[in-house]
Protein backbone atom coordinates (compact mmCIF):
# COMPACT_ATOMS: atom_id res chain seq x y z
CA UNK A 1 0.00 0.00 0.00
CA UNK A 2 1.74 3.32 -0.92
CA UNK A 3 1.62 6.24 1.66
CA UNK A 4 0.75 9.89 0.90
CA UNK A 5 2.45 11.96 3.94
CA UNK A 6 1.00 15.36 3.84
CA UNK A 7 3.67 18.07 6.33
CA UNK A 8 2.24 21.19 7.35
CA UNK A 9 3.67 23.70 9.55
CA UNK A 10 3.19 21.80 12.21
CA UNK A 11 5.93 19.73 11.02
CA UNK A 12 8.64 22.52 11.45
CA UNK A 13 7.03 23.15 14.92
CA UNK A 14 7.89 19.77 16.14
CA UNK A 15 11.54 20.35 15.00
CA UNK A 16 11.67 23.41 16.88
CA UNK A 17 11.57 25.75 14.39
CA UNK A 18 10.56 29.28 14.62
CA UNK A 19 7.96 28.97 11.76
CA UNK A 20 4.49 29.87 13.50
CA UNK A 21 2.73 32.61 12.42
CA UNK A 22 3.29 34.16 15.58
CA UNK A 23 6.96 33.79 15.31
CA UNK A 24 6.98 35.95 12.49
CA UNK A 25 4.10 38.77 13.34
CA UNK A 26 6.12 38.78 17.03
CA UNK A 27 9.77 39.24 15.45
CA UNK A 28 8.34 41.84 12.98
CA UNK A 29 7.73 43.83 16.50
CA UNK A 30 10.39 42.75 18.39
CA UNK A 31 12.89 43.82 15.98
CA UNK A 32 10.32 46.75 14.54
CA UNK A 33 13.03 49.58 16.66
CA UNK A 34 16.24 48.65 14.67
CA UNK A 35 13.98 48.02 11.26
CA UNK A 36 12.10 50.70 11.02
CA UNK A 37 14.05 53.00 8.15
CA UNK A 38 14.00 49.88 5.93
CA UNK A 39 12.03 50.52 2.64
CA UNK A 40 10.39 47.02 2.73
CA UNK A 41 8.93 48.04 6.65
CA UNK A 42 7.88 51.49 5.70
CA UNK A 43 5.30 50.20 3.26
CA UNK A 44 3.68 48.49 6.47
CA UNK A 45 4.47 50.86 9.37
CA UNK A 46 4.82 54.36 9.38
CA UNK A 47 6.69 56.92 11.99
CA UNK A 48 7.32 60.56 11.01
CA UNK A 49 10.86 61.92 11.17
CA UNK A 50 12.01 63.45 14.57
CA UNK A 51 9.78 61.61 16.79
CA UNK A 52 11.73 58.30 16.73
CA UNK A 53 12.44 58.60 20.21
CA UNK A 54 9.14 56.70 20.60
CA UNK A 55 10.79 53.75 20.04
CA UNK A 56 13.21 54.34 22.78
CA UNK A 57 11.27 51.27 24.96
CA UNK A 58 12.43 50.64 28.47
CA UNK A 59 11.38 47.45 27.31
CA UNK A 60 11.28 45.36 24.36
CA UNK A 61 8.14 44.47 22.91
CA UNK A 62 7.40 41.17 22.74
CA UNK A 63 4.39 41.28 20.27
CA UNK A 64 2.01 44.25 19.12
CA UNK A 65 0.23 44.29 22.18
CA UNK A 66 3.51 45.43 24.47
CA UNK A 67 4.35 47.72 21.28
CA UNK A 68 0.93 49.42 21.27
CA UNK A 69 0.82 49.57 25.17
CA UNK A 70 4.28 51.18 24.69
CA UNK A 71 3.12 53.83 22.21
CA UNK A 72 -0.27 54.89 24.65
CA UNK A 73 2.28 54.84 27.46
CA UNK A 74 4.32 57.33 25.55
CA UNK A 75 1.34 59.72 24.55
CA UNK A 76 1.05 60.06 28.30
CA UNK A 77 3.83 62.35 28.41
CA UNK A 78 2.56 64.81 25.82
CA UNK A 79 -0.81 65.89 24.74
CA UNK A 80 -0.87 63.19 21.64
CA UNK A 81 -3.93 62.04 20.39
CA UNK A 82 -4.72 58.06 20.63
CA UNK A 83 -7.14 56.50 18.20
CA UNK A 84 -7.52 53.03 19.50
CA UNK A 85 -9.86 52.09 16.73
CA UNK A 86 -7.32 52.64 13.77
CA UNK A 87 -3.90 52.16 15.56
CA UNK A 88 -3.13 55.87 15.07
CA UNK A 89 -0.75 58.02 17.19
CA UNK A 90 -1.56 62.26 16.14
CA UNK A 91 0.08 65.37 17.17
CA UNK A 92 -3.30 66.30 18.63
CA UNK A 93 -6.93 66.07 17.47
CA UNK A 94 -6.52 67.64 14.27
CA UNK A 95 -2.53 67.24 13.75
CA UNK A 96 -0.34 65.27 11.79
CA UNK A 97 0.10 61.44 12.23
CA UNK A 98 2.43 60.36 14.11
CA UNK A 99 2.23 56.72 13.83
CA UNK A 100 -0.14 54.30 11.01
CA UNK A 101 -0.48 51.59 9.53
CA UNK A 102 0.50 52.03 5.90
CA UNK A 103 -0.81 48.61 4.77
CA UNK A 104 -4.24 48.14 6.28
CA UNK A 105 -4.44 44.17 5.48
CA UNK A 106 -1.30 44.05 8.03
CA UNK A 107 -3.59 46.83 10.73
CA UNK A 108 -6.22 43.98 10.14
CA UNK A 109 -3.87 40.99 10.74
CA UNK A 110 -2.37 42.80 13.67
CA UNK A 111 -5.88 43.42 15.46
CA UNK A 112 -6.85 40.14 14.92
CA UNK A 113 -5.01 38.59 18.18
CA UNK A 114 -6.89 35.27 17.84
CA UNK A 115 -4.60 33.98 14.71
CA UNK A 116 -2.62 31.83 15.61
CA UNK A 117 -1.91 29.54 12.23
CA UNK A 118 -1.03 30.57 8.31
CA UNK A 119 -4.37 29.23 7.17
CA UNK A 120 -6.21 32.49 9.67
CA UNK A 121 -4.22 35.02 7.48
CA UNK A 122 -5.10 32.86 4.37
CA UNK A 123 -8.96 32.77 5.49
CA UNK A 124 -8.53 36.17 6.35
CA UNK A 125 -7.48 37.79 2.84
CA UNK A 126 -10.27 35.94 1.14
CA UNK A 127 -12.69 37.25 4.20
CA UNK A 128 -11.18 40.52 2.66
CA UNK A 129 -12.11 39.63 -0.86
CA UNK A 130 -15.48 38.71 -0.37
CA UNK A 131 -16.39 41.83 1.39
CA UNK A 132 -14.91 44.17 -1.18
CA UNK A 133 -17.38 42.12 -3.69
CA UNK A 134 -20.37 42.08 -1.70
CA UNK A 135 -19.97 45.96 -1.40
CA UNK A 136 -22.68 47.76 -2.91
CA UNK A 137 -22.20 51.22 -3.71
CA UNK A 138 -26.32 51.90 -4.82
CA UNK A 139 -25.34 55.46 -5.35
CA UNK A 140 -22.85 55.03 -8.41
CA UNK A 141 -23.53 53.95 -11.74
CA UNK A 142 -22.29 49.97 -12.56
CA UNK A 143 -19.23 51.37 -14.29
CA UNK A 144 -17.83 53.62 -11.46
CA UNK A 145 -19.08 50.95 -9.11
CA UNK A 146 -17.00 48.10 -10.97
CA UNK A 147 -14.02 50.73 -11.07
CA UNK A 148 -13.82 51.68 -7.42
CA UNK A 149 -14.23 47.65 -6.67
CA UNK A 150 -11.19 46.88 -8.92
CA UNK A 151 -9.15 49.24 -7.11
CA UNK A 152 -9.98 48.36 -4.19
CA UNK A 153 -9.29 44.68 -4.57
CA UNK A 154 -5.71 45.87 -6.16
CA UNK A 155 -4.56 47.52 -3.31
CA UNK A 156 -5.54 43.86 -0.97
CA UNK A 157 -3.81 41.78 -3.72
CA UNK A 158 -0.73 44.50 -3.24
CA UNK A 159 -0.79 44.68 0.31
CA UNK A 160 -0.99 40.88 0.54
CA UNK A 161 2.00 40.91 -1.72
CA UNK A 162 3.93 42.58 0.44
CA UNK A 163 3.41 41.02 3.16
CA UNK A 164 4.26 37.29 1.35
CA UNK A 165 7.59 38.80 1.06
CA UNK A 166 8.22 39.94 4.35
CA UNK A 167 7.54 36.22 5.41
CA UNK A 168 9.63 34.75 2.84
CA UNK A 169 12.27 37.29 3.63
CA UNK A 170 11.74 36.35 7.55
CA UNK A 171 11.73 32.51 6.52
CA UNK A 172 15.54 33.19 4.66
CA UNK A 173 17.20 35.05 7.43
CA UNK A 174 15.49 33.43 10.63
CA UNK A 175 15.12 29.75 9.79
CA UNK A 176 16.63 28.87 6.60
CA UNK A 177 19.82 30.81 6.95
CA UNK A 178 20.03 29.62 11.20
CA UNK A 179 19.86 25.70 10.76
CA UNK A 180 21.71 22.86 9.37
CA UNK A 181 19.13 21.22 7.70
CA UNK A 182 21.14 17.81 6.81
CA UNK A 183 22.60 17.03 10.78
CA UNK A 184 20.92 16.64 13.81
CA UNK A 185 21.48 16.10 17.71
CA UNK A 186 20.08 12.61 17.98
CA UNK A 187 19.98 9.85 15.20
CA UNK A 188 17.58 7.64 17.24
CA UNK A 189 15.12 10.88 17.45
CA UNK A 190 15.10 10.78 13.89
CA UNK A 191 14.41 7.37 12.78
CA UNK A 192 11.50 7.48 15.92
CA UNK A 193 9.78 10.10 13.55
CA UNK A 194 9.43 8.06 10.78
CA UNK A 195 8.72 4.36 12.24
CA UNK A 196 5.30 4.95 10.97
CA UNK A 197 7.01 3.89 7.48
CA UNK A 198 8.43 1.22 8.28
CA UNK A 199 6.07 -2.09 6.68
CA UNK A 200 4.14 -3.99 9.14
CA UNK A 201 4.91 -7.16 10.22
CA UNK A 202 2.80 -10.55 10.26
CA UNK A 203 2.43 -10.54 13.63
CA UNK A 204 0.98 -6.94 13.96
CA UNK A 205 -1.37 -7.43 11.28
CA UNK A 206 -4.59 -8.00 13.18
CA UNK A 207 -3.71 -4.25 14.21
CA UNK A 208 -2.51 -3.20 10.97
CA UNK A 209 -5.62 -4.33 9.63
CA UNK A 210 -8.01 -2.54 12.16
CA UNK A 211 -7.01 0.87 10.50
CA UNK A 212 -8.33 -0.27 7.32
CA UNK A 213 -11.79 -0.71 5.69
CA UNK A 214 -12.66 -4.59 6.31
CA UNK A 215 -13.38 -5.32 3.01
CA UNK A 216 -9.92 -4.46 2.02
CA UNK A 217 -7.82 -6.29 4.48
CA UNK A 218 -6.49 -8.91 1.56
CA UNK A 219 -5.69 -5.71 -0.46
CA UNK A 220 -3.51 -3.89 2.35
CA UNK A 221 -1.62 -7.22 3.62
CA UNK A 222 -0.64 -8.05 0.17
CA UNK A 223 2.75 -6.33 0.42
CA UNK A 224 3.40 -6.75 4.13
CA UNK A 225 3.29 -10.57 3.33
CA UNK A 226 5.87 -9.94 0.36
CA UNK A 227 7.61 -8.31 2.97
CA UNK A 228 8.13 -10.69 5.32
CA UNK A 229 9.18 -13.25 3.04
CA UNK A 230 11.87 -11.16 1.41
CA UNK A 231 12.95 -9.93 4.95
CA UNK A 232 13.24 -14.02 5.58
CA UNK A 233 15.66 -14.61 2.24
CA UNK A 234 17.84 -11.36 3.26
CA UNK A 235 17.20 -9.95 -0.57
CA UNK A 236 14.63 -8.40 -2.98
CA UNK A 237 17.04 -10.12 -5.75
CA UNK A 238 15.84 -13.71 -5.11
CA UNK A 239 14.22 -15.22 -8.24
CA UNK A 240 11.58 -16.19 -6.26
CA UNK A 241 11.05 -12.59 -5.31
CA UNK A 242 11.80 -11.01 -8.59
CA UNK A 243 8.13 -9.61 -9.25
CA UNK A 244 8.19 -8.13 -5.49
CA UNK A 245 6.64 -4.93 -5.57
CA UNK A 246 8.25 -1.70 -3.45
CA UNK A 247 6.25 1.02 -1.87
CA UNK A 248 5.92 4.23 -2.85
CA UNK A 249 6.07 6.72 -0.06
CA UNK A 250 5.09 10.51 -1.22
CA UNK A 251 6.05 13.34 1.08
CA UNK A 252 3.46 16.10 0.22
CA UNK A 253 5.11 19.37 2.14
CA UNK A 254 2.94 22.45 2.75
CA UNK A 255 6.04 24.41 4.01
CA UNK A 256 8.53 26.49 2.74
CA UNK A 257 11.71 24.92 4.52
CA UNK A 258 14.39 22.51 3.98
CA UNK A 259 13.03 20.09 6.32
CA UNK A 260 11.24 17.47 4.46
CA UNK A 261 13.85 16.82 1.94
CA UNK A 262 16.74 15.40 4.58
CA UNK A 263 13.82 12.87 5.91
CA UNK A 264 13.45 11.98 1.70
CA UNK A 265 17.00 10.63 1.81
CA UNK A 266 16.55 8.89 5.75
CA UNK A 267 13.64 6.97 4.35
CA UNK A 268 15.30 5.78 0.99
CA UNK A 269 18.51 4.70 3.00
CA UNK A 270 17.32 3.46 6.18
CA UNK A 271 13.74 1.98 5.59
CA UNK A 272 13.95 -0.92 3.40
CA UNK A 273 11.19 -1.81 0.65
CA UNK A 274 10.24 1.38 0.18
CA UNK A 275 11.15 4.31 -2.68
CA UNK A 276 10.62 7.75 -1.32
CA UNK A 277 9.73 10.88 -3.09
CA UNK A 278 9.21 14.45 -2.42
CA UNK A 279 7.04 17.42 -3.36
CA UNK A 280 6.79 21.02 -2.17
CA UNK A 281 3.41 21.37 -3.60
CA UNK A 282 3.61 25.52 -2.40
CA UNK A 283 7.31 25.88 -3.47
CA UNK A 284 10.30 26.41 -2.20
CA UNK A 285 12.28 29.67 -0.85
CA UNK A 286 14.56 31.31 -3.39
CA UNK A 287 13.63 28.96 -5.98
CA UNK A 288 12.34 30.77 -8.92
CA UNK A 289 11.62 27.40 -10.72
CA UNK A 290 8.58 26.95 -7.79
CA UNK A 291 7.80 30.55 -6.70
CA UNK A 292 6.41 30.15 -2.65
CA UNK A 293 1.78 29.74 -2.90
CA UNK A 294 0.42 31.41 -0.43
CA UNK A 295 -3.32 32.84 -0.69
CA UNK A 296 -6.43 30.66 -0.72
CA UNK A 297 -7.85 27.54 -2.14
CA UNK A 298 -11.68 26.95 -1.55
CA UNK A 299 -13.26 27.06 -4.79
CA UNK A 300 -15.85 24.75 -3.35
CA UNK A 301 -17.23 28.08 -0.98
CA UNK A 302 -20.55 29.19 -2.16
CA UNK A 303 -19.50 32.48 -2.74
CA UNK A 304 -16.22 31.50 -5.43
CA UNK A 305 -18.72 31.68 -7.88
CA UNK A 306 -20.36 35.21 -7.84
CA UNK A 307 -16.47 36.65 -7.43
CA UNK A 308 -15.50 34.05 -10.89
CA UNK A 309 -18.44 35.39 -12.40
CA UNK A 310 -17.35 38.94 -11.99
CA UNK A 311 -15.14 38.38 -15.22
CA UNK A 312 -12.18 40.60 -13.87
CA UNK A 313 -8.80 38.18 -13.01
CA UNK A 314 -7.49 40.60 -10.70
CA UNK A 315 -10.09 39.02 -8.15
CA UNK A 316 -8.56 35.57 -9.02
CA UNK A 317 -4.87 36.44 -8.11
CA UNK A 318 -4.49 34.70 -5.43
CA UNK A 319 -6.07 31.58 -5.48
CA UNK A 320 -3.53 28.65 -5.23
CA UNK A 321 -5.14 26.74 -7.89
CA UNK A 322 -3.83 29.23 -10.67
CA UNK A 323 -0.63 29.05 -9.06
CA UNK A 324 -0.05 25.84 -9.02
CA UNK A 325 -0.06 25.74 -12.76
CA UNK A 326 3.51 27.62 -12.65
CA UNK A 327 4.91 24.09 -12.55
CA UNK A 328 4.56 20.65 -12.59
CA UNK A 329 3.97 19.77 -8.87
CA UNK A 330 0.25 19.21 -8.58
CA UNK A 331 0.30 17.21 -11.75
CA UNK A 332 3.05 15.06 -10.38
CA UNK A 333 0.82 14.61 -6.91
CA UNK A 334 -2.37 13.64 -8.92
CA UNK A 335 -0.62 11.20 -11.19
CA UNK A 336 0.74 9.51 -7.44
CA UNK A 337 -3.03 9.70 -6.33
CA UNK A 338 -3.97 8.27 -9.61
CA UNK A 339 -1.62 5.45 -9.84
CA UNK A 340 -2.29 2.95 -7.17
CA UNK A 341 -3.83 2.92 -3.78
CA UNK A 342 -2.53 4.68 -0.77
CA UNK A 343 -2.97 5.43 2.40
CA UNK A 344 -2.88 9.32 3.38
CA UNK A 345 -0.75 10.29 6.74
CA UNK A 346 -1.07 13.55 8.49
CA UNK A 347 1.63 15.37 10.31
CA UNK A 348 1.37 18.80 11.22
CA UNK A 349 -1.00 19.98 8.57
CA UNK A 350 -3.89 21.53 10.34
CA UNK A 351 -6.55 20.76 7.11
CA UNK A 352 -7.98 24.15 7.10
CA UNK A 353 -10.21 25.53 4.17
CA UNK A 354 -7.75 27.67 2.62
CA UNK A 355 -6.27 23.75 1.14
CA UNK A 356 -9.61 22.38 0.41
CA UNK A 357 -9.64 21.88 -2.94
CA UNK A 358 -6.61 20.47 -2.95
CA UNK A 359 -6.87 17.76 0.11
CA UNK A 360 -11.25 17.18 -1.39
CA UNK A 361 -9.34 15.75 -4.42
CA UNK A 362 -6.65 13.36 -2.37
CA UNK A 363 -9.12 12.50 0.28
CA UNK A 364 -12.53 11.57 -1.76
CA UNK A 365 -9.68 10.25 -4.30
CA UNK A 366 -10.88 6.71 -5.17
CA UNK A 367 -7.81 5.33 -4.47
CA UNK A 368 -7.35 6.77 -0.62
CA UNK A 369 -8.13 3.93 1.20
CA UNK A 370 -8.33 5.20 4.94
CA UNK A 371 -6.56 8.32 6.91
CA UNK A 372 -4.51 8.76 9.58
CA UNK A 373 -3.37 11.10 11.95
CA UNK A 374 -0.30 12.16 13.85
CA UNK A 375 -1.52 14.99 16.08
CA UNK A 376 0.32 16.99 18.50
CA UNK A 377 0.07 16.48 22.32
CA UNK A 378 0.48 18.94 25.05
CA UNK A 379 2.63 17.90 27.93
CA UNK A 380 -0.68 18.06 30.22
CA UNK A 381 -2.11 15.25 27.95
CA UNK A 382 -4.42 17.71 26.26
CA UNK A 383 -4.02 17.21 22.08
CA UNK A 384 -5.66 18.64 18.99
CA UNK A 385 -6.85 15.03 17.08
CA UNK A 386 -10.78 16.33 17.65
CA UNK A 387 -9.81 19.14 15.88
CA UNK A 388 -7.91 18.03 13.38
CA UNK A 389 -10.77 14.85 12.70
CA UNK A 390 -13.50 18.16 12.17
CA UNK A 391 -11.04 19.96 9.66
CA UNK A 392 -10.85 17.29 7.75
CA UNK A 393 -14.45 16.28 7.57
CA UNK A 394 -14.88 20.24 6.07
CA UNK A 395 -13.49 18.49 2.90
CA UNK A 396 -15.79 15.90 2.52
CA UNK A 397 -18.79 16.26 0.52
CA UNK A 398 -19.84 12.71 0.61
CA UNK A 399 -19.98 12.02 4.86
CA UNK A 400 -20.62 8.91 5.08
CA UNK A 401 -17.35 7.90 3.34
CA UNK A 402 -15.39 10.17 5.61
CA UNK A 403 -16.44 8.12 8.67
CA UNK A 404 -15.28 5.35 6.63
CA UNK A 405 -12.01 6.56 5.56
CA UNK A 406 -10.84 8.25 9.10
CA UNK A 407 -8.57 6.59 11.39
CA UNK A 408 -9.87 6.19 15.04
CA UNK A 409 -7.66 7.73 17.36
CA UNK A 410 -6.69 4.22 19.42
CA UNK A 411 -4.75 3.41 16.57
CA UNK A 412 -2.99 6.71 15.74
CA UNK A 413 -0.79 8.69 18.11
CA UNK A 414 1.26 11.79 18.77
CA UNK A 415 3.50 13.16 16.25
CA UNK A 416 6.93 12.96 17.81
CA UNK A 417 8.44 16.14 19.11
CA UNK A 418 11.89 15.60 19.89
CA UNK A 419 14.08 16.30 16.46
CA UNK A 420 16.34 19.23 16.42
CA UNK A 421 18.27 20.91 13.69
CA UNK A 422 21.98 22.05 14.90
CA UNK A 423 22.04 25.80 14.55
CA UNK A 424 24.51 27.59 12.50
CA UNK A 425 27.53 29.20 14.19
CA UNK A 426 27.14 33.13 14.33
Amino acid sequence: MNKLILIGNGFDLAHGLPTSYNDFINDFWNNFHLNYKDSSIKKLVYIKEGYEDLLNFSKIPKNFDDFWNNIVDYSKNFIYRIEEENLILRKDKFGYIIFEFKNEFFKRLNKKISFQKWVDIENEYYRSLKEIVKINYTHLSSDVNFNSKKSRVFKLNSEFDTIKKLLEDYLVNKVDNKYIFNSIDNREDWSKVFEILKPISLSMKESYLSEKLKNLSKEFSFYDDKYEISNYKKTFLDTENANLKYFKSLLVSFNYTQTTSHYKYFINREIGNQVCFENYIHGVLRLKSNKINFGFGDEIDKDYEEIENIGDNEYLKNFKSFQYLDNQKYNELLEYIDSEKFQVYILGHSCGLSDRVLLNTIFEHENCRSIKIYYYQKKDGIDNYTDIVQSVSRHFKDKALMRRKLVNKTLCSPLPQVVRFKKKET
